[in-house]
This record gives structure tokens, C-alpha cells and sequence, in this order.
């Protein structure tokens, strides 16, 4: 299998734009509403069902090079005509109309020339857990408008963007002790500056002020609020773009931002804050009781204002360096996939043994914390860091993000098995052996992902290990139909732990 290439003759950013934008959508529409008809060559081709028209792509995981096949000959399509084709497609295909994604799939083509114009005047940082945390160009391999940014000027959010290797210091709040609310340990918030008497410290991300504008002016007239200058370090933005990493204090701050990215608008709502400390303190205790190295990076705590609860609220969590095993480099498990100066994957003498490495180091948590603990991981590719040892060998696996964690105790037990095996198996397990075989065409990962979770002892695992099918999910038709960014429907994909891809 060949690897994409999203570098035309001449280097055009237009060009690795409309490319780099068009992999993610075009997986979207051939895994949710495309149908495969039998190979002809070199491309893949496909029949839209809703207006019968042909489509055939170059490559399989980052499909490129769209054409349509009209007046008897095949067309090569740019990125403004395939938003077209794949709106007027769903528009037949569901029955609804929808004018707003559109606009965010080309919002998202737009974010990324401006990435990669940017680009060429940054330097990226020389720690590889930054470099690989502020490498994803592409994004999410399947939502159509990954990178979308919520159709704001460019201006507006490019500083604080870490595809453009951003860093910069926070704003410095002081509120009034009367207006704060607070709920676990949030004391590392304190060592970020002096608030005067009667005002405790609120770091704010300078995004998310600019957002909410003139909706705080109330407050700094009556003094609620007062400006207190900025941070005397900077921070880096992590993949997750309103969640940051300074590294001086080795610390992560996760901010509200009434941005849509992906399939949600990124505010820290009222209703997740409130039940934080109940899910990290069971996601804490899991790891805590379980052998082996993995760590989890807790939630400890947020504080907010009671004037503005979810626009100013501020989450604190873990920093790396008390988790780590000694002598090991944390890295993104989704820049792993997407790629980046140091990715052990390039580099690798033996991808047998580093693919049954990482199976060995990722696996065993996100099982042993359900089976044992009733906890449902989020272990999707953006919510797990991998630590690789001297050799680039994985040692250690941190998971994060207790927003996204699930407990039987709230959902039924085979749905939080289906969002388990979505978020581990496909959205991480699938897109690291793809991007390994791709480097390696001889490794066949999928029986040492048999082997690996067949070491546990579930009777789910077992109906994977024999079920035709996986859970894909479909954030096209989501976000077509408009439905609530939480929701997740899921349609059947080839199970390669049953039927490998033929190679």
C-alpha cells in the first residue's frame, strides 16, 4: 500500500490544502454513503447512491486525487466542487438539507492553507511530545471538517494555533473571592501569579476573552474581574487546541471556547464540571488498582465564575513528569499516525515488535478499567500518550480526559462496550497499524491484536474476536442531520481481527 502524498510538483499550499482537506471528507462519504464497486486498477471506485454518479479516489486511508466520471471520461474534482457533490449527495441521500456544513468543510480547507502558510515562517519545538501534540494537519481521519475553526477571521485564532507551532502566555484575571466557584484542587492555579487582597487568581486563555467579548464588560466595570497582566511563561496548545501544557510548571489547563471544532462547540458546560470529580476520582482508582505502568493524567479540579460558569471556568490536570517511567519520551498517540520529526514509527528496525509493544502498553488498561472497574475509556488516538523508551520502544501508555469517560453505572453496559471498542479498536488500534503497515507492507498486525485481547478474559472480547463487523462512526451524517455533538451512531465496518484486508 502506497503512502499519500499530499506534496504536488511546485509545493502549492492551494493544492496541499484542497488535498489535506479533502482525505478526511472523502473517507466520510465513502464510509458512510459511498458504495464499493469491484476494483478497476490502481483507483478505487465508488457509486453514490443518490445520484448514481461515479467517484474513484488514489489510496485507501488517505484517499486523494477525487475524480467523477461524466460525458465519458473521468474529471478531476477540486475541493470546492467535492463540498458541492458531497452536499448535493446527502441532500438525496437523507432527505435534509443542511447549509451549515458546508461552509464548515470549507472553513476547515481554508484553516489549513492558512496552517501551512504559517508553517513556513515557525519552527517547530524541539521537545518531541510537543512536536508530536502540534502535528495534526489533517486531523481527525473521518469528520468532514476537521480542522474548521468556527468561521472566525484568521486572524483570531491563528496564534494560538498548534499546528502552527504556537505558544503564548495566558491572561492573568483577578476575581472578586465573593464570584469564585471552585470544586477539587485547583491550588497550582495560585503559583501562576499575586492576586490582591479579597481577588483570587482566574487564568484565562486569550482565545476564549476575545470570544466572549463585551459579555464580561459588567464585570470588570463593578470589579468583579480585574486584569492582572499575563503569565510570565508561556504555554503550548496541545492537539486539543483549548487545552494547553506549560511545561515550566508541568501542567495541562483545559478552557472553554464557543468554537464548534469537529462535532462540538468546546465549552467546559456546567453539566460536565459538575460530575468531574466523580469520574476521575473512579478513573483514579482504577489505575490505581491495576498492575502495570500506565498512568492516568487526572482532572484534579477547575475553578470559574459564578457569573459566568462555563465561559471563564478553567480545568487543571496532571502534568507529565510524576507519571512518566525514568528515561522515557511521552508522545501523542495521534500525531504517532499523522507524523512528525522523531515519530518512532519512521525509524523502527523491528515494527513486529513495536506493534505488539504498543498493543502491550495500550490494550490492557481501557479492557482492565471496564472489566474490573466499570470504567469506559475514551482511548481514542487523541486521548492517549504513548511513552517510548531510548530505542523508540513503547514503554508506558497515559490516557486523559475524564469529560470523555463513560461509567456502567450511567450507561448501559453494552453501549459503553460499543463506545469502547469504537475509540480503542478503530479510531486507534486500526489507524496505528495502518500507518505501521504502510512503512512496513510485510507486517500483518491483526494477529497480535488477537493474541493481545485474547488475554482477557471478557465475553465481549470474545463476540469481537468472532463478530464480522466493528462500530464506525458516522460524524458525516451526524453532523448533516444536526444531531447533538454527544450522540454517536454507529454503522457496521469489516472486521480485520476476523477477515485481514487482503494485502
Amino acid at each position: 500500500m502506497d503512502r499519500v502524498d499530499f506534496t504536488p510538483p511546485g509545493d502549492d499550499v492551494a493544492e496541499r490544502a484542497d488535498a489535506y482537506a479533502a482525505a478526511p471528507l472523502l473517507n466520510c462519504l465513502l464510509r458512510e454513503v459511498a458504495q464499493p464497486l469491484p476494483d478497476q486498477g490502481e483507483r478505487h471506485v465508488y457509486r453514490l447512491p443518490g445520484s448514481g454518479r461515479l467517484l474513484r479516489v488514489r489510496g485507501e486511508r488517505r484517499p486523494a486525487e477525487p475524480e467523477v466520471y461524466a460525458d465519458g471520461d473521468w474529471r478531476r474534482v477540486d475541493h470546492t466542487e467535492l463540498v458541492k457533490l458531497v452536499a448535493e449527495e446527502l441532500t438525496r441521500h437523507t432527505g435534509v438539507s443542511n447549509h451549515e456544513l458546508p461552509a464548515e468543510m470549507t472553513d476547515s480547507r481554508d484553516a489549513v492553507a492558512a496552517l501551512l502558510t504559517a508553517r513556513e515562517g515557525a519552527t517547530a519545538p524541539d521537545d518531541p511530545y510537543l512536536r508530536s501534540e502540534q502535528s495534526l494537519i489533517t486531523g481527525h481521519p473521518y469528520h468532514p471538517a476537521p480542522k474548521a475553526r468556527g468561521g472566525g477571521p484568521v486572524a483570531g485564532w491563528l496564534p494560538y494555533a498548534p499546528e502552527a507551532y504556537a505558544r503564548f502566555p495566558l491572561v492573568l484575571l483577578g476575581l472578586r473571592e465573593d464570584a469564585v466557584v471552585e470544586e477539587g484542587d485547583v491550588s497550582a492555579l495560585d503559583a501562576f501569579g499575586e492576586a490582591p487582597p479579597g481577588y483570587r487568581l482566574l487564568p484565562a486563555h486569550p482565545w476564549q476573552l476575545d470570544l466572549v467579548g463585551t459579555g464580561l464588560a459588567d464585570a470588570f466595570a463593578d470589579g468583579r474581574l480585574i486584569r492582572l497582566g499575563t503569565t510570565g511563561t508561556e504555554v503550548w496548545p496541545t492537539a486539543a487546541i483549548r487545552t494547553v501544557y506549560g511545561p515550566a510548571e508541568d501542567l495541562f489547563l483545559k478552557f472553554s471556547l464557543d468554537v464548534r471544532i469537529t462535532n462540538d462547540v468546546r465549552r467546559l458546560w456546567r453539566h460536565d464540571l459538575l460530575k468531574l470529580q466523580r469520574t476521575d476520582t473512579a478513573v483514579r482508582d482504577a489505575f490505581a488498582a491495576s498492575a502495570g505502568p500506565a498512568a492516568w493524567l487526572s482532572d484534579r479540579g477547575y475553578r470559574t465564575a459564578d457569573f459566568a460558569f462555563e465561559e471563564l471556568a478553567v480545568l487543571v490536570r496532571d502534568g507529565l513528569r510524576d507519571h512518566l517511567l525514568p528515561g522515557t519520551t511521552p508522545l501523542l498517540a495521534a500525531g504517532l499516525v499523522e507524523g512528525f520529526e522523531g515519530n518512532p514509527l519512521d525509524g523502527t528496525a523491528d515494527p513486529a515488535a513495536w506493534w505488539e509493544a504498543y498493543l502491550r502498553q495500550v490494550v490492557p488498561p481501557a479492557l482492565t478499567a471496564f472489566a474490573d472497574h466499570g470504567v469506559v475509556l475514551e482511548a481514542h488516538l487523541q486521548n492517549t500518550l504513548v511513552s517510548v523508551d531510548a530505542d523508540g520502544m513503547p514503554a508506558q501508555a497515559l490516557y486523559r480526559d475524564a469529560e470523555g469517560v463513560k461509567l456502567l453505572t450511567d450507561v448501559d453496559r453494552g453501549a459503553g462496550w460499543e463506545r469502547l471498542v469504537y475509540c480503542l479498536v478503530v479510531n486507534n488500534l486500526v489507524e496505528i497499524a495502518g500507518a505501521l503497515a504502510e512503512r512496513h507492507p510485510e507486517l500483518d498486525p491483526w494477529p497480535s491484536v488477537r493474541a493481545e485481547l485474547a488475554r482477557h478474559d471478557l465475553p465481549e472480547v470474545t463476540e469481537l474476536l468472532a463478530s464480522p463487523t466493528l462500530p464506525g462512526k458516522t460524524n458525516l451524517l451526524l453532523r448533516w442531520t444536526g444531531a447533538d455533538g454527544a450522540d454517536a451512531r454507529y454503522l457496521p465496518l469489516p472486521n480485520p481481527l476476523v477477515n485481514p484486508p487482503a494485502r
